[in-house]
């Protein structure tokens, strides 16, 4: 597949400096921990931007099934914050339902802790994802959900396997958070976007 429409709705900066990058560092470590008081407030700026404001009018129309993307380690059977968050998402009529449909068969390593250079790769992450069990109805319209965005890697490999066990499937990807690593200062939190995750030169590239 060349190409992964994606939207996003937070921004991330990791080393920015000010309040709001810092803000921004709490915002990512509240969903990665999948606090459950703000997780659900953020699911609701989710729902309050489409319903109020228009936005991710792509992503969500049509009923979609909610697939969370998983985390690094196969997982103990205990939901991980993708999955917390489509539930969320599902629960506030965003979504027809959530579906464990990935899930990882080794691990890779982490991209937050790896050096440059190091984090996993596109091939890396799809060969360690496997499908699940199947719904009793393919799902027409399926949306990755993952907490954080950098790169774009792990959803691209995880739209490519799952494409491949559903190759009728419409699909989509969507992260709470974006990270932008390149700036310094945020000037705000929430920055809703839909754009596109692609492959070239051999690695996946994000616009916006």
């Amino acid at each position: 597949m060349p190409s992964l429409p994606f939207a996003s709705c937070y921004v991330y900066s990791p080393r920015g400096t000010g309040l709001v990058s810092e803000c921004s560092r709490l915002v990512c470590e509240r969903v990665k921990r999948s606090d459950p008081v703000w997780l659900p407030r953020y699911a609701g700026s989710v729902l309050e931007l489409a319903e109020r404001h228009g936005q991710f009018r792509g992503v969500f129309a049509g009923a979609p099934v909610l697939v969370p993307i998983p985390g690094s380690e196969p997982s103990d059977g205990g939901p991980w914050a993708a999955a917390h968050l489509a539930v969320a998402l599902s629960e506030l009529g965003l979504a027809r339902t959530s579906w464990l449909a990935l899930r990882r068969q080794f691990a890779v390593r982490k991209s937050s802790r790896a050096p440059a250079g190091t984090r996993p790769t596109v091939q890396e992450h799809y060969q360690s994802f496997l499908v699940g069990a199947r719904v009793l109805e393919t799902p027409e319209k399926i949306i990755l959900i993952d907490d954080v965005i950098t790169k774009g890697r792990t959803l691209f490999a995880a739209a490519a396997r799952l494409q491949a066990a559903l190759p009728h499937a419409e699909i989509r990807g969507f992260a709470l958070i974006r990270t932008l690593g390149l700036l310094q200062r945020l000037d705000r939190l929430i920055a809703p976007c839909e754009g596109v995750v692609y492959w070239a030169g051999g690695d996946t590239r994000r616009e916006p």
